[in-house]
């Protein structure tokens, strides 16, 4: 039988059609990128592009293969247009923007666009290559980054910034900074803990123990609270508190170095020596001896206090290894070789500074004013503010004198705080403001003075006087610039005070100034003859240029109108007896 052959009933197309979308033309792409074919690669991501015009990741690739082919400013056209019309929240285009303005060597347009992505994109994703453009672009820049948050660590940069600050001892920004954080974020624990100590270094007791009983409702065991707690409960001399705290934290074992070093701190200001002893020495065994010279020194403190003075010597003499420039070391090396000359207990601090009395010394010392070093030491600036508030009299017209070389806005913010305080003694609050003017402050200042609220003006505080001449401030102006590195802040204030009060009582009678010199002379000489410092007619005429009967003359009017006799008696007794 014969085979029957069958027709197919649909022929076979010889022509095969393509889908020619944007998928098609990525594919082809994405194929040609593979094979380094930059110029096919462009024309099919345009390709793209043009089918799918709201879809930015077309536009992004199309901009990407123009960034590898070298055309920067067109690739960054496109990414614009991305922004600008097509998807605003796409953050990642302000990096490659940075990438191509970089690659122009445009620093300036680069750090830009990078900080808009910092500030803006919420995942990070190029949070590494970011930190090493930043990097790149400070050192070009000489500068750092105008950056002011991380989106996409938020919270976490702020609290390294307000760190810094902490360690720095620009405390009063450093609130103010982690105040915002806490109240962004409530449960931030660190930060908590971090305004705490800030407040407490500030000598805001209150406020410091407040904010650790608000970390502990959160985390009852957080251990950096519990250590400030037990610091806190010392201050105030809460002993049942205290002992019971004490006991809990002296059976703690941590593992984490941080957590480590914050009871070994703890212990050592709570006077549980052996055990911050046997801390700091962890501490030690776990670097690898090129720990910072403040942890020798700690370690060497709890080792004196525990009679392991041959222990001790070997940690300072590291310390001071580590740390050359600095006087600390040196300090205690001489008093632990002076010890066997000494009886009773040892009352050495574990902070890593000098005795807040020996700080003064050394400054009374210096005639260069505070060194840079000193000036920036956290612990040495948390000594000065907690001595301004809770200090005797002495010690806080120490404290405004030093705030006079510091000179920076945490002092004028503490200063300007301070004679706003209405327990605070009217002759100190004058300092303050002396000092405050003598730190380029003219602005007028709102201070409490004889009882009542007033506003201080930029010339010299002088109330009974319905003027202020230019030529007295002429007088006053030149006695200060002779004397700014001779005499003290106290006694630079107390010319000011007398030129004010005998203008004062002259008034209106007062004689004619021709020349300042004259005038500035004799206040100089009255101010040292106040202050029982050696001085003579002579001496006072020379170095103002002025001759020794026209510096007579006026030390006579001043004295007479003054009663001035009286005034020194006054001074000398109270400087002695305080």
């Amino acid at each position: 039988m014969e085979k029957i052959k069958r027709v197919s009933e649909a022929p076979k197309p010889k022509v095969i059609s393509i889908n020619m979308d944007a998928a098609f033309f990525f594919e082809r792409a994405v194929q040609s990128l593979d094979r380094f074919h930059y110029d096919k690669a462009l024309k099919y991501f345009r390709r793209a592009a043009e089918y799918e015009q709201d879809n930015p990741v077309n536009h992004c690739n199309l901009a990407g293969v123009l960034s590898e082919m070298g055309n920067y400013d067109e690739s960054n056209q496109i990414l614009q247009h991305v922004l600008d019309m097509i998807d605003p929240e796409m953050t990642e285009c302000h990096f490659y923007m940075a990438n191509n303005y970089a690659n122009m060597e445009n620093f300036e347009q680069a750090e830009q666009a990078l900080v808009r992505y910092l500030e803006t994109d919420p995942t990070g994703q190029f949070m590494d290559e970011s930190e090493e453009m930043m990097e790149m672009l400070s050192y070009e820049l000489e500068r750092p980054a105008p950056l002011t948050s991380i989106k996409s660590r938020e919270g976490l940069f702020e609290h390294d910034k307000a760190r810094a600050l902490l360690e720095e001892g620009k405390f009063a920004e450093a609130v103010r900074q982690l105040e915002k954080l806490v109240k962004n974020q409530p449960d931030f624990t660190a930060a908590r803990n971090n305004l705490a100590l800030a407040y407490y270094y500030m000598g805001q007791f209150e406020k410091a123990m407040e904010t650790i009983r608000a970390v502990l409702d959160i985390d009852a065991g957080n251990l950096h609270a519990l250590c400030n707690m037990a610091i806190f409960h010392q201050h105030f001399g809460n002993k049942e508190e205290l002992a019971e705290l004490t006991s809990l934290l002296c059976k703690t074992f941590p593992f984490q170095q941080d957590h480590v070093f914050k009871l070994a701190t703890t212990m050592g200001i709570l006077s549980e020596h052996e055990k911050a002893y046997h801390l700091f020495k962890r501490l030690l065994k776990a670097g690898d001896g090129t720990a910072d010279p403040c942890l020798y020194h700690y370690a060497a403190v709890a080792a004196s206090h525990i009679g392991r003075f041959g222990e001790a010597y070997r940690y300072w003499k590291q310390a001071e290894k580590l740390d050359p420039g600095a006087e600390i070391s040196k300090f205690y090396l001489e008093q632990l070789r002076s010890r066997e000359k000494v009886e009773g207990p040892l009352t050495w601090s574990y902070h890593y500074h000098l005795p807040f009395e020996e700080q003064f010394r050394v400054l009374e010392k210096s005639t260069q004013g505070i060194p840079d070093q000193l000036k920036k030491d956290p612990l040495v600036r948390s000594s000065f503010f907690w001595a301004l508030r809770h200090g005797d009299i002495e010690t806080k017209l120490q404290v405004i004198q030093a705030f006079g070389l510091i000179a920076d806005n945490e002092v004028r913010d503490a200063l300007q705080d301070f004679i706003l305080d209405r327990q605070e003694d009217d002759y100190l609050k004058r300092v303050a403001i002396f000092v405050l003017r003598s730190m380029g402050i003219r602005e007028s200042l709102p201070a409490y003075l004889e009882n009542q609220e007033i506003t201080v003006e930029a010339s010299p505080y002088s109330p009974h006087l319905p003027i202020w001449d230019a030529k007295w401030q002429s007088v006053m102006e030149t006695a200060l610039s002779h004397m700014h590195k001779r005499y003290d802040m106290v006694q630079q204030y107390d010319l000011e005070i007398l030129w004010v009060e005998f203008l004062t009582k002259i008034y209106p009678g007062v004689p004619k100034i021709h020349k300042s010199e004259g005038w500035a002379a004799a206040l100089e000489y009255l101010i040292a003859k106040m202050h029982r410092r050696a001085i003579s007619y002579q001496e006072v005429s020379t170095r103002y240029g002025v001759t020794v009967s026209t510096v007579s003359r006026n030390v006579k009017l001043i004295d007479d109108t003054c009663g001035l006799r009286e005034k020194m008696e006054a001074i000398f007794n109270k400087f002695t007896s305080i």
